[in-house]
């Protein structure tokens, strides 16, 4: 897997890719309501090259889940090292580490971890002034997917 996140990279550098950032676009609180259902993601804006994100889900006033979460970059000339990876760790637990993989036709941001059971990828992207959000396997199947509104 991780000669083909690195081939991905190294190709995309080559195209004359703009600088990798981190995703800014991402940063506030997000919500999606059916309902009594809720589920809801924070993420902090960029700062020393981290942004801090939690999620949780409910129905009315009760928790069901929740995850912390994390992107890191870091800033390498060498391609084998990831410069962009999504922690998730749900309930605080068993943290776990996807790669950023750019792609041409996804939009937003793709991290992937094919060793994983589920998910196996995470994107995120924006429509409008929606967050959305989504999990899968690696080829895309089995997907869930959240579209998030700003919270005010």
């Amino acid at each position: 897997m991780w000669m083909i996140v690195t081939a991905l990279l190294a190709a995309s550098w080559e195209q004359g890719a703009q600088p990798l950032r981190l995703p800014a676009w991402m940063g506030g609180c997000w919500e999606a309501r059916s309902g009594e259902k809720w589920t809801e993601e924070c993420w902090s804006e960029p700062r020393g090259s981290i942004m801090i994100g939690y999620g949780r889900s409910g129905t009315g006033g009760v928790l069901d889940s929740w995850e912390v979460m994390q992107i890191e970059m870091v800033e390498t000339d060498d391609p084998v090292i990831d410069p962009l990876t999504f922690y998730g760790a749900p309930g605080g637990k068993n943290r776990t580490a996807f790669s950023w993989v750019r792609t041409s036709t996804d939009p937003g941001v793709t991290f992937v971890n094919l060793g994983h059971d589920y998910p196996q990828r995470i994107r995120y992207w924006r429509e409008g002034r929606d967050l959305i959000a989504e999990v899968s396997l690696g080829d895309g199947s089995k997907a869930q997917r959240w579209r998030y509104s700003p919270r005010d």
